[in-house]
């Protein structure tokens, strides 16, 4: 049996609170499911910045190298600027290890309100390019301090970069409803959003049996308030995949339950399984926090992993919780983080006798397998 090695990053905030959360139900999972997985717990983060003046340590790469997945909490501190804590940890892991696609389930969830009236449900994929684009390096600023003190920032998409993502979300529109929307600003943006445009397009030829529509970011957005049920998956670039994924996860009711996986498709390095919130430092440490999204991400990993009824049985035991009421206060519920983890392992327990007693499948819930983002 393959032991999967996957490093624990809890970070900042919250973090320290939902991920021990997830690794319980992991671990549950994983006992049930006969999956062994080697936990390596990484204390790195803003407070090891405030120690070291780094956000992970110089070899911190090739620590990570060295494990099949990375599982991350929160980053972000009030006392570290941002772009410290982001371009000092999770920016160089995507990029070193080619995390080229950040995969943003949107989805609604029985027991989450959403600000929505119309109850049509709600089940979105976005693909994100996850390393390049708007968050490019290149660019720099001078005469600081002057009148004319200037910024620039270069926003760069290359063939390879655009052309990946647009394979990776044509071939999920093609395994689902076949219709695919690309966000772009083309109106606008004269030279790299139509080089986005015309290298979708020209990928998206290849899957006969899906449809590309291509949408102005603007409408785009306007339309996921409107009739977000209207879309099925989702491709943007890298600033315009992380603004419309936070934008559809409010929709559906929080951002705090929405997961996120910034994968290597090609599995050369490992992926990481991160929740979409920030640390959240103002009720940090106050057991308020909201583990779906750290839960979920935990599914995700679990099926990238090579666990889709695993993945799926995890699933359906947090939305059978959240089905209940029993979510925490973000969402309307009662409960507290350990109240809800504490549901959540009772869930994968019940769900696990009823199905082996029921059908004798030795706990491996086929319809779990089915409901897996």
């Amino acid at each position: 049996m393959t032991t999967h090695k996957i490093a624990v990053i809890a970070g900042d905030g919250i973090g320290k609170e939902v991920v021990p959360a997830a690794i319980e139900c992991l671990e549950r999972i994983a006992q049930l499911h006969s999956i062994r997985c080697e936990f390596t717990y990484l204390p790195w983060g803003s407070d090891y910045y405030g120690e070291h003046g780094r956000m992970m340590p110089v070899d911190g790469l090739e620590v990570l190298a060295k494990h099949d997945a990375i599982f991350l909490g929160a980053v972000g501190s009030p006392e570290v600027p941002d772009a410290e804590s982001l371009w000092g940890l999770l920016i160089p892991i995507r990029r070193e290890f080619q995390q080229y696609i950040n995969l943003r389930p949107v989805k609604t969830l029985d027991g989450v309100k959403s600000p929505l009236a119309n109850k049509t449900p709600i089940d979105v994929l976005i693909v994100r390019e996850n390393n390049e684009g708007e968050y490019s390096e290149v660019g720099g600023r001078t005469y600081r301090g002057l009148p004319h003190e200037t910024a620039v920032q270069e926003t760069i998409f290359t063939r390879l970069g655009v052309s990946r993502a647009a394979h990776y979300a044509a071939s999920l529109a093609s395994s689902r409803s076949g219709h695919l929307t690309s966000a772009t600003k083309s109106n606008g943006i004269i030279h790299t959003m139509p080089f986005w445009d015309e290298v979708v397009e020209e990928t998206t030829r290849l899957y006969p049996d899906v449809t590309l529509s291509s949408e102005l970011v603007d409408a785009l957005a306007a339309h996921l308030v409107l009739k977000p049920w209207t879309y099925d998956v989702i491709v943007a670039s890298n600033l315009l995949g992380d603004i419309l994924s936070d934008l559809g996860s409010s929709v559906t009711g929080s951002i705090g339950v929405a997961p996120s996986a910034n994968l290597n498709p090609d599995g050369d390095y490992p992926s990481l399984f991160e929740p979409v919130h920030g640390s959240a430092p103002d009720i940090a440490g106050k057991g308020l926090a909201n583990p779906v999204g750290q839960i979920w991400s935990g599914a995700m990993m679990l099926e990238h992993l090579g666990h889709p009824e695993a993945a799926g049985h995890l699933q359906l035991a947090f939305e059978s919780v959240l089905r209940e009421g029993l979510g925490t206060r973000d969402v309307g519920g009662p409960s507290s983080t350990s109240e809800f983890t504490a549901a959540v392992l009772a869930a994968i327990d019940d769900l696990y006798a009823a199905d082996s007693l029921d059908t004798g499948t030795s706990g491996k819930p086929a319809a779990a397998a089915a409901s897996s983002s």
